[in-house]
């Protein structure tokens, strides 16, 4: 092992995805794998998923889905967001479906089969419901293929949220004003927690997006199992006396004597700095509480009376069944979201390893 590496569980990927192709029965899956498969690895993670049921796949740009082509993926795949400089004519020969959200970027392509995207309140990405006429008609006047009609939900992972209700009806209305174009497209608009929840908006796919990775975006207990676990290794041991302090700024002073592990993971590594002396690790079955800030290479573990050796296992986050930290834990410590801990997980210096293949 490595100073610090990124364990992931393919074995989990294809529970969590079999889980959520039965729930939306009747709909094909969208298995999202972009920003590297969430930092778990676009493509280990691309096939873990299509031989658990997923039948598509979701990039956000065509270099990610022309890299999954490139690793001789050939499942359908859509990519949905890229800069206007990017030439999206290399989607056609590569057969990748394009999002689609307004009629300047339709005109970027030509015989391409495409999603025309409607904004229906998220206010992010899609076409502004006063200008979709225009663009359905664009789309049925050109020689692109208008394979589907989607769009993206903004509340989901708030089961009851009335936006839900509100942008599922915007939708059909959308999807109402395609067909009057002369279209007949698919639709698509569930995400994780839509799938889970709402299977009036299954339509003909869902896209599997954090629940394929095991971290649930709701409240309830959905028997998702978490892909994840972040590793590194106690690279030092030392005993201090009590009225030493440690790290920068020394913000810890130890009130009695104690032994303290330097352990290989630092800010650098993906540890967010929010978490000094905020967060524990698991070492010898045993959690133990960070001590001082968050370094760019290394954290300092205070392990009390318990022994602790150079060389020593240390789990920094996991799927928590066997008492560890889990990335959820540490994005409600320091106020963010779960899909940020592990997308962060994708750094040079850690090394990705895979069980389950």
């Amino acid at each position: 092992m490595s100073r610090a590496e990124v364990v992931v569980d393919l074995n989990a990927v294809r529970h969590n995805v079999a889980l959520l192709v039965d729930r939306a029965a009747g709909a094909e899956s969208m298995a999202v794998v972009k920003a590297d498969g969430y930092g778990h690895g676009a493509v280990p993670i691309a096939r873990a998923a299509l031989s658990a049921g997923a039948t598509w796949l979701g990039s956000c740009t065509l270099a990610e889905g022309l890299a999954l082509r490139e690793a001789g993926i050939t499942a359908p795949i859509l990519s949905w967001l890229d800069t206007p400089d990017v030439d999206l004519s290399a989607a056609v020969p590569a057969g990748i479906d394009v999002g689609v959200s307004s009629v300047e970027e339709l005109g970027r392509l030509s015989g391409a089969r495409v999603h025309l995207k409607v904004d229906t309140g998220l206010n992010r990405n899609g076409c502004p419901p006063e200008l979709w006429p225009d663009l359905v008609r664009a789309a049925a006047a050109s020689d692109n293929e208008v394979y589907a009609v989607w769009s993206h939900l903004a509340c989901a992972d708030e089961p009851g949220h009335p936006a839900i209700d509100l942008q599922a009806k915007r939708f059909t209305d959308a999807y109402d004003i395609a067909v009057s174009a002369g279209l007949n497209p698919r639709r698509h608009l569930a995400n994780s927690a839509a799938t889970l929840t709402r299977p009036d908006l299954h339509f003909d796919l869902v896209r599997l997006g954090i629940a394929m990775y095991g971290l649930n975006p709701l409240p309830s207990n959905e028997n998702l199992r978490p892909a994840m676990t972040f590793r590194a290794k106690v690279a030092s041991v030392k005993r201090i006396p009590a009225g030493e302090s440690v790290s920068y700024g020394q913000t810890w002073t130890a009130p009695h004597d104690t032994t303290l592990a330097l352990v290989t993971a630092g800010y650098a590594d993906g540890v967010p700095r929010l978490l000094s002396n905020r967060m524990s690790v698991l070492i010898n079955d045993h959690r133990h509480p960070i001590r001082g800030r968050v370094c760019m290479d290394q954290i300092v573990i205070d392990c009390g009376d318990t022994p602790v050796s150079p060389g020593d296992d240390v789990t920094l986050f996991g799927p928590g069944t066997h008492g560890e930290p889990t990335a959820t834990e540490w994005a409600e410590t320091i106020g963010t979201i779960d899909y940020e801990i592990v997308t962060g997980m994708y750094r040079p210096r850690v090394t990705r390893r895979y069980v389950g293949e």
